[in-house]
């Protein structure tokens, strides 16, 4: 039996310790997270002026969007990540829309469990791992 201290992230989800199916690092999401962002720039400047709500609003809805068509955010799947329910599959539609207003919101990202997953994944019930 491990203990939480020799746990890597993702045991307690079933999930591998590395390779495809392993818990996301935080590497891999920061890159995510930037192509992202600066597809939402691009696309703030060219069609709103740069609008700071306007950014956020275009910003949810590519989350919102992709991750029940293509798995996750055009930057989750560039990275090499997708989005999946806890115990494996696709996460339907409602929990991206509670997971995106949670990371627009900003704190319940930056808040973490041994699993490397922030408050917002924890509430929808999803998982971003490697692809």
């Amino acid at each position: 039996m491990s203990t939480s201290a020799d746990a890597y992230p993702g045991q307690r989800l079933g999930l591998p310790e590395t390779g495809p199916g392993s818990i996301a690092r935080v590497p891999r999401r920061l890159a995510g997270l930037a192509i992202d962002w600066i597809a939402t720039i691009v696309i703030s400047i060219a069609f709103f002026q740069y609008d700071a709500v306007a950014t956020m609003i275009v910003f949810a809805v590519i989350h919102i969007l992709f991750i029940p068509t293509i798995g996750g955010s055009p930057g989750h799947r560039i990275a090499g990540m997708r989005m999946q329910l806890e115990g494996g599959g696709w996460t339907g539609v409602w929990r991206p829309i509670v997971r995106t207003v949670l990371l627009v919101l900003v704190i319940p990202a930056v808040i973490w469990d041994p699993d490397q997953r922030g408050l917002h994944d924890r509430v929808a019930g999803t998982v971003l791992v490697r692809a």
